[in-house]
């Protein structure tokens, strides 16, 4: 008897290739890998990063990405790093005053995830100063994040971070982990009922109606229950309460 074939998983696209442009601090590079795994981009590449390769702090800034780091590869120069790219984009935060589009990162990852078999680069530049104009000129167009101009500067981890989660939201992968529904059904009538019931036991044993008033309060506690659209584990946690208090004035008697 032939086993039956497992059903194969949809492989996700590929992600733009983030490369990081004579990054100094082991930390950025770390936190940028962590970052990346976020999202699932997996491509990093390092252009003559500052004091060598690798660097020490680095894997532990990654918090378990460090199969990311394990996969960087390191150039020399900006062109060697995006020498088999189809598409280029560079990250800036100031103007400058080159004639090539200027998207914001949503729109240029929808524009990356219709490049349908196209490899894609996008740049971030030095910790301190940024890409140069030399390099922002390789790129095809320029990416800047809506920021607030009295605070511009973000940290590389934080581009990347944003660039990622822009990237899956465009390649339609962005699923929420978990959901807030109820994983009890709701209560059915009988089982309010016999809750209702139980709390105005409880209630009149413990002297809780005024004796003119006794019809109206229980109608309104009953109105208030069913407005809370109780699932059927309300309402056994809500009976399991209203014993455990019978009980209690039951020994206190």
């Amino acid at each position: 008897m032939s086993q039956a074939t497992p059903p194969t998983q949809a492989i996700p696209p590929a992600g733009p290739v983030i490369i990081l442009v004579q990054p100094q601090l082991a930390e950025n590079i770390g936190m940028t890998a962590r970052a990346m795994a976020n999202f699932g981009l997996s491509e990093l590449r390092l252009v003559s990063p500052k004091n060598g390769w690798p660097k020490k702090g680095v894997r532990e800034a990654a918090s378990g990405a460090t199969h990311i780091l394990d996969a960087a590869s390191v150039h020399d120069t900006l062109a060697e790093a995006i020498a088999d790219l189809h598409y280029v984009l560079a990250t800036t935060a100031r103007e400058r005053g080159q004639m090539k589009r200027v998207l914001a990162p949503d729109a240029a990852m929808q524009d990356v995830v219709a490049r349908e078999g196209q490899r894609v680069g996008i740049l971030f530049g030095r910790e301190r100063a940024g890409l140069d104009n030399d390099e922002v000129s390789l790129a095809d167009a320029i990416v800047t994040f809506p920021v607030d101009p009295r605070f511009s500067s973000l940290n590389l981890a934080q581009g990347v971070l944003l660039m990622g989660y822009e990237w899956r939201r465009a390649a339609g992968l962005s699923v929420l982990p978990f959901t807030g529904e109820m994983l009890s059904p709701p209560a059915t009538r009988e089982a309010m009922a016999s809750l209702v019931s139980t709390l105005e036991e409880q209630l009149a044993a413990a002297g809780f109606y005024p004796p003119e008033k006794r019809e109206i309060i229980a109608r309104n506690m009953r109105d208030m229950l069913h407005r809370m659209a109780m699932t059927e584990q309300d309402v056994r946690t809500m009976r399991g309460a209203l014993r455990a208090l019978a009980a209690h004035r039951t020994r206190a008697d």
